[in-house]
Parts: structure tokens; C-alpha cells; sequence
């Protein structure tokens, strides 16, 4: 790489036209003038000026070299601009939020609409499960995220932002059945990312002593899906069970064909906003989140 500091001297002489005139306007005696660019011929391996007692005119080599010099202060003036300009509504937010929640119903759509109103305003919107999300945020693919416990505080910087019943979702036809481990037993497991994650929560904080003593790997897999929109369409059907956050319910179509399971005491499932510790965001990124608050606060 060659050297900026001969480069600038070499552009200052060219543009000049003189070494003593130079050496004045970089502060520089008129021998460390000539020694910079010395070096950097040797540098490039060509003369790159042609001498006329104090005067310089270049050769075709030099054309080349003090065009590449005026680029290099071009890029780095733009860089410098770039570094500073940090606008709120420009650039791309990488966001993700957890797969078995129906986040992505909700929030995309004022994603979008959020765009409409400033369109260099732009959302990567990944749904995936918990874990997933942040390995992804530690290794830098994703900036922002929505996960359903609260991770580690010495790896990321967290902020709970609501909470929300989780539901044991089975088929219509369960409504007057008492639901208990034989049955969800013999109607199997619709299983999505979160599920073991959601029914060892629902066992935990239930307090129905036919479900509490439950174990969440212990179910056979009635079927698997990982697109949210789809997790209740076999249980609709008549097949499986599974659980999921109230808002999924809500967002399904033909929720009056499902029986949701009434605890004896109710279950909660807390969100938390999460990003990298020590990771300062840039100011679109406050634009996300105020969105995110306003939806789900």
C-alpha cells in the first residue's frame, strides 16, 4: 500500500507546481519534500515527475498515480461522511422474532407500512425460534430480535416488553373432555420450534394436577411444522394438540373450530427485546423499536 502521507505531498506539489511553494503550504522543509517523493517513486518503481528546476510536470505514469491519490482522499472524504450520517429513517434494520409467536402477523404489516411512509427505510424480518435467534444476534446476522426468555445479561442487553397467555390448543371435538396426560397422550404432539419450550412452561405454571406432572419430550409426534400460519391447521382437522401464544389463536382463521384448554391458573409467556451487549445500534433502529412498542405495549 503506498504511503498517504507521500501521496499527499505528491498531489500538493502537483497542484502547485512548485517544491518551495509546497514545502511552505505543508510545513515542510523543501528536502523532505523531494525525500517523500523520492520514496514514493521508488515506491511505484517509475519516475513521476519531470523536473524543470523547481517546477514539475508529469509523466504518464504520474497522471496515473496522482488520479489514484485524488480517488483515495475522494473515498476517504465519503467514508468520513458516511461514519457521521445516521439517519433515523435510512437503511436496513435485520430483525427477527421468535417462530412460534404470531409476532410476525402482527408486526410485519406495520413494517411495511412503516416503509411506505419512508421508503430507504428497510426491514429484514426472520422468524425463527429462540435459540436460533440469538446465535444469530451474537455472530452479528441479525441486529435486533424478539425472544420468549430472558438470555444471558453477560451476552446480550435485554428489556421485557409484554407478556401474553399461552394456550393448550386441541380439536373442537375435546371441548366436554377432561384433558389430561392419557389424552393429549393419545391424540399426539403438533410439534413447531417452540413447542417443548411452550408445554414445559404450560406443565410448570398450569396448576392442573392432571397435566402438572407432565414431561414435554415425552408426547409422540402427531406432525411438525415451522410456518406459524399452518401450526393449527391439523388440529383444526381434528388432529394432535400443541401450544401456542393467545395472539396465534387469535390470528387463525378458523379458531371456532379448536378447544382452548382453561388452566387452573392461567399461563404467561413474557417477550423480551433483545440485542447484542455492548452493540450500539443505529438510530433507524429506534425507529423500529418505537414501532414494536406501540404494537405490542
Amino acid at each position: 500500500m503506498l504511503n498517504p502521507l507521500w501521496l499527499n505531498t505528491f498531489c500538493t506539489l502537483v497542484d502547485v507546481g512548485h517544491f518551495t511553494h509546497t514545502a511552505e503550504k505543508l510545513f515542510m522543509t523543501q528536502p523532505g519534500v523531494s525525500q517523500h517523493i523520492k520514496k514514493l517513486e521508488l515506491a511505484c518503481g517509475y519516475d513521476l515527475l519531470k523536473r524543470e528546476g523547481k517546477s514539475v510536470e508529469l509523466t504518464e505514469q504520474g497522471h496515473l498515480v496522482y488520479n489514484y491519490a485524488h480517488q483515495q482522499q475522494r473515498d476517504a472524504a465519503n467514508l468520513i461522511e458516511a461514519l457521521s450520517f445516521d439517519d433515523p429513517y435510512k437503511g436496513l434494520c435485520k430483525f427477527a422474532c421468535s417462530g412460534a409467536l404470531a409476532l410476525a402477523l402482527s408486526l410485519y404489516p406495520e413494517f411495511i407500512n412503516l416503509q411506505k411512509n419512508h421508503p430507504d427505510l428497510i426491514t429484514h424480518m426472520e422468524v425463527a425460534p429462540n435459540n436460533k435467534i440469538l446465535d444469530e444476534i451474537q455472530r452479528g446476522q441479525i441486529d435486533l430480535g424478539i425472544v420468549t426468555h430472558n438470555p444471558t445479561p453477560s451476552l446480550f442487553r435485554s428489556e421485557e416488553l409484554t407478556e401474553e397467555p399461552l394456550c393448550l390448543v386441541l380439536p373442537k371435538s375435546d371441548q366436554n373432555t377432561l384433558i389430561t396426560l392419557d389424552i393429549l397422550m393419545s391424540r399426539g404432539l403438533i410439534k413447531h420450534p417452540d413447542a417443548e419450550h411452550y408445554l414445559s412452561l404450560y406443565f410448570d405454571h398450569c396448576k392442573d394436577e392432571a397435566l402438572e406432572k407432565g414431561n414435554a419430550n415425552g408426547f409422540p409426534i402427531a406432525s411438525y411444522i415451522n410456518q406459524l400460519s399452518q401450526i393449527l391447521l391439523p388440529i383444526a382437522q381434528g388432529i394432535g394438540f400443541t401450544v401456542l401464544p393467545q395472539s396465534a389463536i387469535d390470528a387463525f382463521p378458523d379458531k371456532d373450530k379448536l378447544y382452548i384448554h382453561t388452566p387452573t391458573e392461567l399461563v404467561m409467556e413474557r417477550l423480551f427485546l433483545v440485542q447484542k451487549r455492548n452493540r450500539e445500534l443505529p438510530k433507524r433502529y429506534q425507529t423500529l423499536i418505537k414501532k414494536i412498542k406501540e404494537i405490542l405495549i
